[in-house]
């Protein structure tokens, strides 16, 4: 049976106006990882919610739930009411009501009993999701779009759409469903709907494409309305990477359906057909890669008025169904977080033929401009970007390849000045250029104001110390991430690449998950892989899959297809992740036997290619010869994909999976041994991401692990403490040291200044991540102009060290999502103080240390419904206080001992602050 939408009754209808209101109980909530979603196409959507700490309180948690599901907001649980459940869960509890049909919102609530019984309930019409258009039957809608296409290196205009229609006294519902092949930007009466940029979402069109789904009912009035829209090529039909144009089809096309519901029950739908009218506008070209071009002199006077002036209006021409899959939107889209202004004037560049004027925002960022500009009509400026400067100062662009990220607008020669932001490009860049200028005219620092741009992920962690090199590589760190989390996890944002590369989205995961809510992000890459995934089961190095690398990615990318989810499990506790996508990670384990030969994956009998190894690393890796062998990184990551399989299963109550892929783990692992591990601890290549890979998944028996150390410690030491790791070895290397008993040594490669090293680029002003280690030096300048990105987080990896490590904060692997948290820091190198925070599911998380030569204080605090183990790093000897009282005395610190020379006990939930003396 399935639910249909219903309107409230009068006596509810009131009730709406808490919609406008902020949430202020003390229990909040989401569905699949999203507030209040519109479009939710899974029938049993997973439910969670956080408590709010109580000031001054510990020990706050949750012994028992109710949630209750309505179809108005504050009615009676007619959908599902799950009853009193005993326990502490609060994450991903799936709906189990029946399954609603198309169009169904449903309101929910939760109550929840904390330890002393008391009972919290989130407010009545505070949380909902609503489903979207379930089965393709609802769509009524045709794909629309314009006649003419672009054709091999040439773009096409941009085509404008739009209806008219009259409405019979205003809506009480309105729902706006849209997508396109291309991108979109949808306008109802002059207002645009959605802050989203680049709309739909970057997808596989050959087999689906997302749509989104908006609230309009405020957007509409009884009588006239316009809809309009301008259509851009995107991922669809303009350049990506070196593939060229029309990857995917040869124009854009736009699928939108207005569903209107009015209080009496009468419904009505406006949708794309060849009743809406079509005209090419001023913008003449558009290209995520190239950029875009617009001539203000062929503006659409008013096209979303009822008269609009100008233009050659024409019926939109109508294009047959491709018949691929229209998808619910699983993630939030690309918006504008923020707005740069350069940091001073620009510095002017003398031209013969017109001068040139370079901006510096003063931080390579993602994203476009906004170009205010006064001069006459038919001045065409030109607007170029780049992430350097080169000696001379001018703008450093060989390193864009075939992307000319190149913007021109033709001014209409407006006597008030002229505005123009781009809608369908964007760019990588931390200067920006303007010519064509008329002579005489200099542009004002307010010329240009930069929009940085990335999908829409809540800010989740922060993580400061006293060495302000760090914190500066912390800030690279964000912002590369912030770039690059785009659409998907690209590799760069800058040149004829933008892809998402699946190794240097495994190796940083872990930090993105650190930086920011990345829960939704990944779920839908993780569709995006699945979506890639070939019948054999091998994934592909790009995924959105474009056929660009081999149809298996090889090691250490191709594994994405584990490491991610499971890293998603380990921070979000996302069961259900687990298991919409088990079958197809299993799927991708299972194929690796084919490329293997006596358990070794990828052996040189085989002949297969064999991936592109510890790519960028400087000790020869990743070249035909020499460095870390192939088949053994290529080994070490199927023994830690059967590992994870194996976890999964358990963590989905599969106990034969999880004995057969704990069965094939031991099994490679051993063969792990038998070929690249001798009995005195050397590991084949003698590299450093050699022994990192073997000591971080644990491929060599205890007994060994020593000697591993110390031949990686020797020969991090005979390099002058300086690393040789590429996108392979370096997420792990500073891990395995401090593991290992080479603390000293871990702090000394991350304050090491000489590069190769984290601290070279921002010595020399780098506000990003690098994408070599020597990507510029004082030495040689500039690197291989043709793979020598400026923003590629890869390296970045090290960031989640600064937060498990030198913060201290670290999720307990036998309960995921930080339900039970292990808080122990680990001072070292120079440091004397250090402080990171992290939005936990639960809540916020917090340590902050400071130490001196015979104390250590210490701030602490535990979310609610969630407890930690603590090791505190001080001698067993010190005297410990809590909020100045002993410690065996302080409220919520249980079960102290000393486990060798350290302090450790148990905490509660709550604030607490620790000092410590010797």
């Amino acid at each position: 049976m399935l639910v249909s939408p219903r309107l409230p009754p009068a006596r509810y209808q009131a009730s709406l106006f808490i919609l406008m209101l902020p949430l202020l109980a003390s229990v909040l909530l989401s569905a699949n990882h999203l507030t209040n979603p519109i479009g939710v196409q899974d029938p049993s959507p997973a439910l969670s919610w956080q408590v709010e700490p109580t000031p001054g309180r510990r020990g706050q948690s949750q012994t028992a739930y109710e949630i209750k599901v309505s179809s108005w907001p504050d009615g009676p649980a007619d959908l599902w009411d799950s009853g009193r459940v005993e326990g502490d869960t609060s994450l991903d509890v799936i709906y189990r009501g029946p399954p609603l049909a198309s169009r169904t919102r449903a309101w929910w609530q939760v109550t929840v009993w904390d330890e002393k019984g008391t009972p919290v309930t989130s407010p009545a019409g505070g949380a909902f999701w609503e489903t979207g258009l379930l089965s393709r039957a609802d769509w009524t809608a045709q794909w629309i779009g314009a006649p003419w296409e672009g054709a091999g290196s040439t773009p096409a205009r941009a085509p404008y759409l739009r209806r008219e229609f009259n409405l019979h006294g205003k809506p009480e519902r309105a729902r706006l469903y849209v997508t396109a092949l291309g991108l979109y930007e949808i306008y109802l009466n002059r207002q645009r709907v959605g802050d989203g940029h680049f709309t739909p979402g970057w997808t596989d069109t050959h087999k689906r494409v997302q749509y989104q789904v908006y609230d309009v009912t405020d957007l509409l009035a009884g009588g006239d309305n316009v809809v309009g829209a301008i259509l851009g090529d995107g991922w669809y039909c303009g350049n990506v990477a070196q593939k060229g144009r029309q990857v995917y089809g040869d124009r854009p096309k736009l699928l939108a359906q207005l569903e209107l519901t009015y209080a009496d029950g009468r419904r009505e739908t406006i949708a794309t057909d060849s009743s809406w009218q079509l005209a090419g506008g001023p913008i003449l070209e558009n290209d995520l890669l190239m950029g875009e071009s617009y001539d203000a002199r062929q503006e659409l006077p008013d096209w979303l008025g009822l008269k609009p002036g100008g233009g050659d209006w024409q019926a939109a021409r109508v294009f047959s169904d491709p018949g691929i899959e229209l998808s619910p939107t699983l993630d939030r889209p690309v918006t504008t977080e923020e707005d740069r202004k350069p940091v001073g004037d620009p510095h002017k560049i003398p031209n013969w033929a017109t001068d040139r004027y370079i901006f510096d925002f003063g931080q390579n960022l993602v994203g476009n401009v906004t170009l205010r500009v006064k001069a006459p009509a038919g001045t065409t400026i030109k607007l170029r970007f780049a992430e350097m400067l080169d000696a001379a100062g001018d703008m450093y662009v060989e390193n864009l390849r075939t992307a000319r990220a190149t913007d021109h607008y033709t001014c209409r020669g407006d006597p008030a000045g002229e505005t123009w932001t781009p809608c369908f490009t964007f760019h990588g860049f931390r200067y920006a250029e303007i010519s064509g200028l008329p002579k005489g005219t200099a542009p004002g620092a307010d010329s240009l104001v930069a929009h940085v741009m990335h999908t829409a992920m809540a800010p989740a962690g922060d993580f400061s110390c006293s060495e302000p090199l760090v914190n500066q590589l912390q800030h690279n760190i964000q912002w590369g991430q912030r770039g690059n989390y785009f659409e998907v996890p690209t590799d760069c944002p800058q040149r004829d690449e933008r892809l998402g590369w699946t190794g240097d989205a495994q190796a940083f995961i872990r930090t993105g998950a650190w930086n920011r809510d990345v829960a939704a992000f990944f779920t839908k890459w993780q569709r995006d892989i699945a979506d890639a995934q070939s019948p054999s089961g091998s994934v592909p190095a790009v995924i959105p899959n474009i056929d660009l690398a081999p149809a298996d990615g090889g090691p250490g990318w191709a594994d994405a297809a584990v490491i991610c989810p499971w890293t998603v499990y380990e921070c979000y506790g996302d069961r259900p992740l687990l298991g919409k996508h088990f079958e197809e990670i299993r799927r991708f384990v299972d194929s690796l036997a084919a490329q293997s030969l006596d358990d070794i994956r990828l052996h040189p009998d085989l002949e297969k290619w064999a991936g592109f190894g510890d790519w960028l690393a400087l000790d020869g890796s990743g070249r035909r010869e020499g460095g870390t062998p192939k088949d053994l990184i290529a080994t070490a990551f199927y023994a830690h994909d059967a590992r994870l399989v194996a976890a999964m299963a358990r963590a989905l109550g599969r106990a034969d999976d999880a004995s057969k892929y704990d069965q094939l783990a031991d099994r490679v692992t051993h063969a792990f041994q038998r070929r690249f591990v001798t009995a005195d601890g050397l590991v084949a290549g003698n590299t450093q991401t050699s022994y990192v890979l073997a000591l971080h998944f644990d491929l060599v028996p205890d007994a060994l692990r020593p000697k591993l150390v110390r031949a990686l410690a020797r020969d991090i030491r005979d390099r002058g403490n300086k690393l040789s790791t590429g996108f392979i070895g370096t997420p792990y290397l500073l891990h395995e040291l401090a593991r290992g008993g080479e603390l000293d040594l871990a702090y000394a490669l991350l304050m090491q200044k000489d590069w190769p090293s984290w601290l070279y680029a921002v010595t020399q002003g780098a506000t990003t991540i690098w994408e070599r280690w020597d990507g510029w030096t004082k030495e040689n300048g500039f690197q291989d102009k043709g793979m020598n990105s400026f923003n590629h987080y890869a390296y970045g990896a090290v960031g989640a060290w600064l937060y498990q490590v030198v913060a201290g904060i670290e999720i307990d692997p036998a309960m995921p999502g930080y339900k039970h948290i292990l808080l122990q820091p680990r001072p070292g190198g120079t440091l004397v103080s250090a402080q990171a925070s992290h939005e936990t599911p639960f809540g916020k998380v917090s340590s902050a240390w400071q130490r001196a030569d015979h104390s250590f204080t210490w701030d602490v605090i535990v979310p609610p419904n969630t407890t930690a183990s603590v090791r505190l790093p001080v001698p067993a000897r010190a005297m410990v206080t809590e909020g100045g009282h002993p410690l065996a005395k302080a409220e919520g610190v249980s079960g102290i001992h000393a486990d060798g020379e350290t302090p450790v006990f148990e905490l509660v939930s709550g604030e607490y602050h620790f000092q410590a003396a010797w």
